[in-house]
Formats: C-alpha cells, sequence, structure tokens
C-alpha cells in the first residue's frame, strides 16, 4: 500500500512539474489554434484519469488483501479462543461428571446426615446431633438396663480371672518343664489385657485374654523392625512390624540345638513340629529349620503358633492328671484360643496369645490370624501386629482416678458393646469391632474434660460415642488412639517413634471396600434404630440362658 501511494503522489507531481501553464518553458511558442491546445489537454486528463483510477484500483486491491489478512487473523484467534473455551469446558464438564458419579454411588442407598464436628479440640463442644432422627433410650430407661442386665451379668468376672490366671500359671510352669532352658526360648509371666482387665466385658461366657511374652535363648536376640522405620511400607502393613532373629553379634544363624542332646521329652522351641535337628554350621541353609519364614531371617507367626500349640499340648499332658476338666482349641482363626470344658458340659474360654516385647516399652507384637472385615490379613506370614493392649488399659486407669466417682465412661462402652453384639447376632457381622468402639471412647475422654462424665450424663454421653462413630464412618477416617497423637500424655510413656508416626486411618479398608462399608453403615443405623427396643425388652426380662452353644473344639 505505501508502494502504490508513492507512485500515485509521484505521477501527481510530475504533472504539475511538466504542466505548461503554470511553468511556462522561456522559448516555448503559444499555439495559434486554442482548440487544439485544449484537445491536447483533455487528451492528457484522460489519461491522467486512467492512471489516477489504475491506481486507486491497486489502493484498493491492496487496502482489501490487508483487511482479508486482518479478519482472518481475527478468525484464527476467535477459533483459537473458542478450542481453548472448549477444552476448558469439557474439562470442567469431566470433572463434573466423575464427582456426580462418586457421590450418586457413596450415597446411592439414601442421604446421609451431615455432621458439623472437627478434630479432638471440638469434640468438647458437641451438642445432639441427629443419628439420621434415630431416638435413644431415656437415662432412666438406660440406669434400669445397665443395673439389671450388665451389672449383674459382669459380678463374677473377678472369680472367673482368679480361677483362668491359676490354671495358666500351672500350665506355663509345666511348659517350661518341658523345655530345655540352656537351648529353648524362655517363657515369662502371663500379662492380663482388653475388656476383662478392663472392666467392661458385657458378653457371655466372660473371656480372658492373656498375653505371655517369650525370648529366644541365647546367643539368640529378637530385633523388631516397625512399619514406621520404613518409609516404602505399604499403607496396609501400617500398624505392623517384623521380628529378626539374630545372634549376639547381629548376624542371622541357624538353631543351637544340634549342639546339646536333648532328651526325648524335650521341645526345641526354635524348631517347628517336625522339623530335623541338624548339627550347627552356621550355614545359610539351618534358618530353614527356624520359626522363621523359609529362606528369611524373620520370624513367621504361623511357625510360632505352630510351636505354641506343640508346647501346650506337651504340657497339658504333663498335668492333665490333676484336674477335673478337659482342656481344648477353640476357634481355629483367633491364635491362643482355648477351652475349658467341665464334666456337668459348661465350658469356659480364654485366649493365651505368645507376644514379643517391643525394646523398652510396654508394646507387643502379637500374631495376627484372624480374619476381621476390616482389618484384613497382613501382607506377609512375617508381618506382627502391634498391640497398644496394655497402654491401653493403662490409659483407661490413669483416666479413671481423674474422673467423677462413679463416672459414665466404661457403662457408656458396655452399653455400645452390648448393643454391637445383638446386631451382629440379627444381621450378621460388620466391618464394626469393639476396638472401633474403644478407640472412640478414648478419643472422647481425652477431648472432653472430667467433670463431664459424671454418672448421671450417661445417655448424652452415650448419644456423644455414637455421634463421633457416625462421623467418622461418614468421614471414612477413625485414626488410631496412640499412633501419632501427640496429645496422649508424655507419661505414658510411649515410644517416640510411634508418637511421631503418621496417624493411622482404623477406617482405610472401607475407601477400598464399598461393599463393607454400605453393609457396616447400613448395619450401623439399623443398630440405632433398634437399641431402643432391645434396651427395653431386656429390661424386662433377662433370660438366664442367653448363652450361645459352644464351637465344636479340637480336643489336645
Amino acid at each position: 500500500m505505501a508502494l502504490g501511494l508513492f507512485r500515485v503522489c509521484l505521477v501527481v507531481v510530475t504533472a504539475i512539474i511538466n504542466h505548461p501553464l503554470l511553468f511556462p518553458r522561456e522559448n516555448a511558442t503559444v499555439p495559434e489554434n486554442e482548440e487544439e491546445i485544449i484537445r491536447k489537454m483533455q487528451e492528457h486528463q484522460e489519461k491522467l484519469q486512467l492512471e489516477q483510477l489504475r491506481l486507486e484500483e491497486e489502493v484498493s486491491q491492496l487496502v482489501a488483501e490487508k483487511e482479508a489478512l486482518q479478519e482472518a487473523d481475527e478468525e484464527d484467534q476467535q477459533q483459537s479462543e473458542a478450542h481453548t473455551a472448549w477444552d476448558l469446558w469439557s474439562t470442567l464438564c469431566m470433572v463434573l461428571f466423575l464427582v456426580i458419579e462418586i457421590w450418586r454411588q457413596d450415597h446411592q442407598d439414601g442421604p446421609f446426615p451431615e455432621y458439623l464436628g472437627g478434630d479432638e479440640d471440638e469434640l468438647s463442644g458437641l451438642g445432639g446431633t441427629p443419628l439420621r432422627g434415630l431416638p435413644l433410650p431415656q437415662k432412666a430407661t438406660l440406669d434400669h438396663f445397665y443395673e439389671h442386665c450388665i451389672r449383674s451379668a459382669t459380678g463374677d468376672a473377678t472369680r472367673t480371672r482368679e480361677f483362668v490366671e491359676g490354671f495358666v500359671d500351672d500350665l506355663l510352669e509345666a511348659l517350661r518343664s518341658v523345655c530345655n532352658r540352656d537351648t529353648d526360648m524362655e517363657l515369662e509371666d502371663f500379662i492380663g489385657v482388653d475388656s476383662m482387665y478392663e472392666n467392661w466385658h458385657v458378653e457371655r461366657p466372660l473371656l480372658c485374654h492373656l498375653f505371655v511374652p517369650f525370648i529366644p535363648p541365647e546367643p539368640y536376640s529378637f530385633h523388631p523392625e516397625l512399619w514406621c522405620s520404613n518409609l516404602s511400607t505399604p499403607l496396609n502393613c501400617q500398624g505392623y512390624g517384623q521380628i529378626k532373629v539374630t545372634l549376639a553379634g547381629g548376624d542371622p544363624l541357624g538353631c543351637i540345638c544340634g549342639k546339646t542332646k536333648l532328651g526325648e521329652d524335650m521341645l526345641c522351641l526354635l524348631h517347628g513340629k517336625n522339623s530335623g535337628v541338624q548339627p550347627s554350621t552356621g550355614g545359610r541353609d539351618e534358618m530353614e529349620d527356624l520359626l522363621c519364614s523359609r529362606e528369611s531371617s524373620y520370624l513367621d507367626a504361623m511357625q510360632v503358633m505352630k510351636w505354641f500349640q506343640v508346647a501346650l499340648t506337651k504340657a497339658w499332658h504333663r498335668i492333665a492328671h490333676k484336674y477335673e476338666f478337659d482342656l481344648a482349641f477353640g476357634q481355629l482363626d483367633t491364635p491362643g484360643s482355648l477351652r475349658i470344658k467341665f464334666r456337668s458340659g459348661k465350658f469356659m474360654p480364654f485366649i493365651l496369645t505368645p507376644v514379643i516385647h517391643y525394646n523398652d516399652s510396654e508394646l507387643y507384637f502379637v500374631p495376627q490370624l484372624s480374619k476381621e472385615p476390616c482389618r484384613g490379613t497382613p501382607a506377609s506370614g512375617t508381618d506382627w501386629l502391634l498391640s497398644f493392649a496394655v497402654y491401653e488399659r493403662q490409659f483407661l486407669r490413669t483416666t479413671a482416678k481423674a474422673l467423677p466417682e462413679g463416672a459414665c465412661h466404661l457403662s457408656c462402652l458396655q452399653i455400645a458393646s452390648f448393643l454391637l453384639s445383638k446386631q451382629s447376632r440379627l444381621t450378621g457381622p460388620s466391618g464394626l469391632s469393639n476396638y472401633h468402639l474403644k478407640t472412640a471412647l478414648l478419643h472422647l475422654l481425652l477431648s472432653r474434660p472430667a467433670a463431664d462424665w459424671k454418672a448421671s450424663q450417661l445417655d448424652v454421653r452415650l448419644q456423644d460415642l455414637f455421634c463421633f462413630l457416625e462421623r467418622s464412618l461418614l468421614e471414612k477416617k477413625l485414626h488410631h488412639f496412640f499412633v501419632g497423637n501427640r496429645k496422649v500424655p508424655e507419661a505414658m510413656g510411649l515410644p517416640e517413634v510411634v508418637r511421631r508416626a503418621e496417624p493411622i486411618n482404623l477406617f482405610r479398608p472401607f475407601v477400598l471396600q464399598r461393599t463393607l462399608y454400605h453393609s457396616t453403615v447400613d448395619s450401623f443405623y439399623e443398630m440405632l434404630k433398634n437399641a431402643p427396643t432391645l434396651i427395653s425388652e431386656y429390661s424386662l426380662h433377662v433370660s438366664s440362658d442367653r448363652a450361645s452353644p459352644p464351637p465344636k473344639a479340637i480336643t489336645l
């Protein structure tokens, strides 16, 4: 366009300069015929007009081309913006669709009530929450139910503990006499744990759970390894650990029983039932005869339980003549489950679990063989569950000293455990267990003032307990009470590595198992719905024959 304008200006300037009327030449002569001059001027003017028209056409073409280029650029820009907007809109639509789909799957059985709750600091301000509008029994009904159905049912707990402890003491002493003290593992004194020793067990028959710590013979030693010491530990292994068997120098070696001649009745606790004893040469092949996992120096839980059952069988055969009852193994999926069967047909169950002490703390590694729906099974046979049972018992005892006389905290736990047990019998077991109930109570005890646990507040605190569980279920999050909880008093003596660890979500399986989650939520609300009827019926009439028939046992 600039070139065209230059050409137009150049023609105009040339015409002006060469015009004879404006710049006449000195030697020019005026034509005699004026008409001829006019004619020539007209011709010249016509030529100029034609040239001007041609230049205007070129200019107009250049302008049109420029406008076309601008329009094309604008159109391309608009298309690019439209394409970008479309991509953004498509992404937003896809995200919205996924959110709606997830919400629909989580709430396909009906909308859940919203729970306005926060962390433990906010729990002290909890009031009554909807619980789907399901009312709980009034205080008078709860008090009557507790006095006639729970307190009376647990009145003989002390006598039961004393009987079981006396028998277990004799059984373990017989087991020690079977073993060679120089080459076999050493069994320590038992420790009472769980509901019977925390004074909130309500189910019949009463069940004592005892830990039996054991240590290897010299020069062997156990080196427990927590899950939090390894950053690459899978989520399903949180709360577990492994026990490495080493010599005093830290090197894994074979069994030393080959160095000592064992008698016919001697039982090597480092070997399985059918393991052959070979001379100890310090080679790697001897690890296959240990209670460790094959081709590993880590203790295997299943091998330990087989050893323990064989050892108990030998010990019972030594003292059976002194007792007028039989001893049998109970539930096969529960480690150390035993039953005392009297001649009258009655029985008394108890659990004797071999455990391994963790360093200088009150933590113990226990073999986890049971298949609880919400906990699942360990990833490996060398994974041992870390138990806080002793710390839980100590925390409840310490807290009770600061609570008002006749505090209702254990009463709440007993009533909730009773309702959960009856609901499990009605609709089958769910992902909710007594351990979850106790964990929720421990969180509430840590967050609420001591004055809130007066006996007169039983109905309010029971509602708080169920509200806490409801919120935890809806959020699919219930943190372990001790792991990663900096609010636990330091006087408890909890190992610092556990205090600093990341919190463990006990409800994590609900995130992965939707069917289990929905069935658990339905069972929870069904339990709340049936609570007034169950409590009223048991308050009016308590049948004396509530014990379920004993399962078929394997006689020792």
